[in-house]
């Protein structure tokens, strides 16, 4: 079974992503980069912050969602970076990079595919 931890941006899961409900619906629905899930089983186990710009504190975040998730014996086995970075973070690549030098499984690029075209067409 897949275990999906989602890593989105600090301010925007805070300020401008209502209880980052896109993704938790795109992780519900299968749809954006969770279509990979849909013929097997998958759990979203966290959904984690970047720690704050300029992505310093990456790293400890994961270890911070390691040490808090180990008395339920449960870690991931996939790590889905929001678009709120993937998309619009001008940290995008030192984060990246720190989450995959670190985080000892799969870092992909994505999650829900609601992106609006454009703002009031």
């Amino acid at each position: 079974m897949e275990k999906i931890l989602i890593l989105g941006c600090r301010q925007a899961m805070n300020a401008t992503c209502i209880a980052c409900s896109r993704c938790l619906v795109g992780f519900n629905r299968k749809e954006g980069a969770f279509e990979a899930y849909k013929d097997q089983d998958a759990e979203l186990i966290a959904l984690l912050d970047c720690g704050g710009c300029p992505g310093a504190t990456v790293v400890t975040r994961l270890a911070q969602a390691k040490l808090w998730n180990a008395p339920m014996n449960e870690k991931p086995t996939k790590i889905h970076v929001a678009p709120c970075i993937t998309m619009h973070c001008p940290h995008k690549d030192t984060i990246l990079q720190k989450t995959r030098a670190k985080a000892g499984c799969e870092v992909i690029e994505g999650t829900h595919p609601y992106l609006p075209d454009n703002i009031f067409g």
